[in-house]
């Protein structure tokens, strides 16, 4: 599978990094062989983010996406297998089951250490040099930069958290992935929409916020998760039937407005002397 079948960069010149780390499909034949169901294995995928995000394109930031399925690798977790959220459900570099806890793989059929470190060297490590490479060449140019992580998910999954996931939901590492100043110019996006808000709630960002955000040498980090019914219809049960739905442009309309204003504020962030 060459690199330009799902590795997907597009250079921008404002100083802004779009991540899409989770909206992937592609599983490679002999892994998907090994599977429970093809379905089950893209049940978590953070649908149409593409889609939703076309517009960053227009505000010429770079964008940076995996077609790979989080199945095959989540480039978003730490690679030493260290929990990002210790004591809590999550899911591991390579994953083996769902959200709701399903099993993905046939039994003895999961990937040992081997193949993960052959699924590293292949999609995880090429992704983060992409990142980085975009990171770096922003950072000479501007001095500061802000790498924006895009997630979505279903607003209930009740083995990651309870009841509703407000709309948007904010990680900054608890703060130390980014300077104040650009938490409170997305949070003040969010909240002009009059929709659910938390920030360092459930989702505190991934390895991916963590890993590059370090404003004192100009990347500053923030993880955007959006519980997908801002979108798209979320359907009571989900069957091979039922989801993933359409991406529903009337629906998702006003979100992309929210999102557009939230990407606006990560720029002007990034161009303003003082903070």
């Amino acid at each position: 599978m060459s690199p330009q079948n799902w590795l997907h960069v597009t250079r921008g010149e404002a100083p802004l990094v779009v991540s899409i780390p989770h909206a992937g499909t592609i599983i490679p034949s002999d892994i998907e062989a090994r599977l429970v169901s093809p379905w089950l294995a893209r049940k978590d995928a953070d649908w149409w983010l593409g889609e939703l995000y076309a517009f960053a394109d227009g505000l010429d930031a770079a964008v940076v996406r995996t077609g790979v399925s989080r199945t095959v690798i989540d480039v978003n977790r730490d690679p030493s297998g260290v929990s990002l959220y210790p004591g809590q459900a999550t899911t591991s570099l390579c994953p083996v089951d769902t959200f709701d806890g399903e099993p993905l793989y046939v039994a003895g059929q999961e990937p040992g250490a081997a193949e993960i470190a052959r699924r590293r060297v292949t999609f995880f490590d090429p992704y983060h040099a992409a990142l980085e490479t975009e990171l770096d060449r922003l950072v000479a140019v501007h001095g500061k930069v802000v790498l924006y992580d895009a997630h979505s998910i279903r607003s209930r999954a009740p083995r990651l958290f309870d009841g509703e996931l407000p709309q948007f939901n904010i990680g900054t590492n608890g703060g130390a992935a980014c300077d104040p100043g650009l938490t409170r110019r997305v949070e003040a996006a969010c909240d002009a929409t009059g929709l659910p808000r938390v920030t360092n709630g459930r989702f505190k960002g991934g390895w991916i916020t963590r890993r590059y955000g370090r404003p004192d040498q100009g990347v500053h980090a923030v993880q955007m998760e959006l519980a997908c019914r801002g979108y798209i219809d979320e359907p009571a049960a989900l069957t091979p039937a039922s989801w993933p739905t359409p991406y529903h442009a009337p629906r998702a309309a006003p979100l992309r407005a929210a999102l557009t204003d939230v990407l606006k504020a990560c720029i002007a962030f990034a161009q303003a002397a003082v903070n």
